[in-house]
């Protein structure tokens, strides 16, 4: 089977290697684009929609092709081709979710409206039942998706709730950081089993939190099955889904993780995370300030944070000036091998802040999180 993956923009290279240890192969990686193309079996839609910690979606792909005629009609014809029937059940609903990037003389809208047309058409002549559509909650996701003259069709696996909605989640920061990402910052750290994992400016608690289910093998799945179900279950049935259950041990083990912010309240919302995410008693929470950490520890392995960017926050002026003691008092408590990975949209100060302290930007690439540009940056001693 052939699929397509959806993530934030700019952790393709990651993303293709966790769901290469899945068992996918790995066909096409849209760079910066946020798509990932790959083929595998069955198994695999249930084990990437359980374990994965840094797509959003997985969406079987039933077409594929560039247009040539760009046109209503033509989106029509190629959706009406496919057997529907196979896909969908005779007592079941389904809504298309249309997608359209570029310059087109129709939108998002018209699209979902001929493909609608399209499926129900092809099943009422295949089956003779005129299939039901429910907009809010349809039992089958249709995909159809115009990218400038590329034309994807496809079933969504995942559900409207992509799984970037963990489930653990009951305090929402009021700038908390996609989970996909902090899991792919955590993966792009190399941290390590025996080191220290720091987060000094951690928020609701999502990058110390998503380290302690990665180190314990503890599945997303587990989460989101009891808060949002899964799509491929209504095509599949759940035997798929009990057979991967199965496939993982997880581990209680004690490690290094410590969540830090200078804001209490948004300490306590962390600790309710944690709680749910049951990965309290690993991840301990101290209300400081990432200005001073050496007033807090004696040395550091490794630094994952999402620090304000002055844009929701409401204090820009500041930020320079954060960046800047941050990495002045984290560089006092680094050894060797020490790095920090920091996701950033005020790339520029953050990177005068490096140049000031004498850091080096091992690796540094462009991430959309949401609809804002952001910078991740690797920097070492």
């Amino acid at each position: 089977m052939k699929f397509y993956s959806t993530l934030s923009p700019g952790l393709e290279d990651i993303a293709a290697n966790e769901l290469e240890s899945l068992g996918a192969k790995i066909l096409e990686k849209r760079e910066g684009k946020g798509r990932i193309f790959l083929e595998g079996n069955l198994e695999l839609i249930a084990k990437i929609n359980y374990f994965s910690r840094t797509i959003e979606r997985l969406n079987i792909l039933l077409h594929r092709e560039v247009l040539e005629d760009i046109s209503l009609d033509e989106i029509y014809k190629r959706v009406y081709e496919i057997n529907w029937e196979d896909w969908i059940k005779e007592e079941q609903s389904f809504a298309v979710r249309p997608l359209r990037v570029g310059e087109h003389n129709f939108t998002s809208i018209d699209i979902g409206r001929v493909a609608g047309e399209a499926v129900i058409k092809r099943y009422l002549s295949e089956k003779g039942v005129r299939l039901k559509v429910n907009l809010d909650e349809p039992d089958i996701i249709v995909r159809v998706e115009l990218i400038f003259n590329e034309l994807l069709v496809a079933i969504d696996t995942t559900g409207d709730e992509g799984l970037h909605k963990r489930g653990y989640r009951v305090y929402n920061h009021p700038a908390h950081l996609n989970a996909t990402i902090a899991a792919s910052l955590i993966y792009l750290s190399g941290w390590k089993d025996e080191e220290f994992l720091l987060d000094p400016m951690c928020g609701s608690g999502t990058i110390p939190i998503e380290g302690a289910l990665i180190k314990r093998n503890i599945p997303i799945g587990k989460f989101r099955e009891r808060r949002y179900g899964f799509s491929f279950v209504k095509i599949f049935g759940h035997e798929l889904l009990d057979k991967i259950k199965n496939c993982y041990n997880e581990n209680y083990r004690s490690y290094k993780i410590v969540g830090m912010d200078i804001n209490s309240e948004y300490l306590e919302g962390a600790k309710k995370n944690a709680i749910n995410a049951n990965v309290i008693d690993t991840v301990k929470f101290l209300n400081g300030s990432a200005e001073e950490l050496d007033k807090f520890f004696n040395s550091l392995d490794v630094i994952v944070t999402n620090p304000p960017y002055g844009i929701r926050m409401g204090k820009k002026r500041l930020i320079g000036k954060l960046y800047n003691n941050f990495l002045s008092s984290a560089k006092n408590l680094m050894h060797g091998d020490s790095r920090i990975v920091v996701i950033t949209a005020e790339s520029k100060l953050f990177k005068d802040a490096v140049i000031k302290n004498n850091f080096n930007i091992i690796k540094h690439f462009d991430v959309m999180f949401g609809g804002l540009l952001t910078k991740v940056y690797y920097i070492k001693l």
